[in-house]
């Protein structure tokens, strides 16, 4: 009897044994496992913040784009057919409005569009649209040729009336990759895709039946950045 006793105590402390062993692997397991979403929570909240500080002490602005200048000396159908000549000329000025972010020009693709029909594109865009660099509160003159024909469908009618009046509104979007330059330092891995987009009544005075001659207007750029 003393021996079956003893035995029956030996068993119920392994029993009690192999339970608190498995109570501290859970506990440990339970540890780490918040140690690590702590740590995680701490690292995002930090980089969070970082964010939060670079923004503010930075104040990144989209540039600003404006259409100065409209020269079109070609914009016709050749030979009664449905292939349109063109030779567009536009002159932009570029402004950097922030105080310590340069802008860096990686490329640039240019689209002219009319009766919402592209009709001519420049891509790439030559120098110094692509790897130029527009320092802070930087404004620069630029300019883009479209100069070509092709195939178009148009509503003759709407262009034969433009024609008469002597002026055509035409957009014009331009699509850059920049990245921006801190000091001496350019986020190379941080490239942005950016667009402005001009919506511009363009003065054809070489075919204008009215005898007067018409002044292009400045227009400003809607920037998407």
């Amino acid at each position: 009897m003393a021996d079956n006793n003893k035995e029956e105590a030996q068993l119920t402390t392994a029993a009690n044994h192999r339970r608190h062993g498995h109570n501290r692997t859970t506990r440990c397991c339970w540890c780490c496992f918040s140690l690590i979403w702590y740590l995680l929570i701490t690292i995002i909240i930090l980089v969070l913040l970082i964010i939060l500080v670079l923004y503010i002490l930075l104040q990144p602005r989209s540039f600003t784009f404006h259409v100065t200048q409209a020269n079109l000396t070609t914009f016709n159908y050749l030979n009664n057919t449905t292939v349109l000549n063109y030779n567009l000329v536009l002159n932009f000025t570029v402004h950097n409005p922030n105080h310590k972010l340069s802008i860096y020009f990686d490329e640039a693709r240019g689209h002219a569009l009319y009766q919402e029909t592209e009709f001519a594109a420049a891509t790439p865009l030559t120098a110094p649209w692509f790897s130029y660099l527009l320092y802070t509160k930087e404004r620069v003159p630029m300019s883009v040729v479209f100069s070509g024909n092709k195939l178009v469908a148009l509503d003759v009618d709407d262009f034969e009336g433009d024609n008469k009046r002597g002026i055509f509104g035409i957009d014009v979007k331009i699509y850059f990759l920049i990245r921006f330059r801190i000091g001496d330092y350019i986020g190379n891995n941080l490239i942005n895709k950016s667009r402005a987009k001009c919506g511009i009544k363009v003065p054809f005075n070489y075919n204008n039946k009215n005898g007067k001659m018409m002044v292009f207007k400045p227009a400003k750029c809607d920037v998407d950045f």
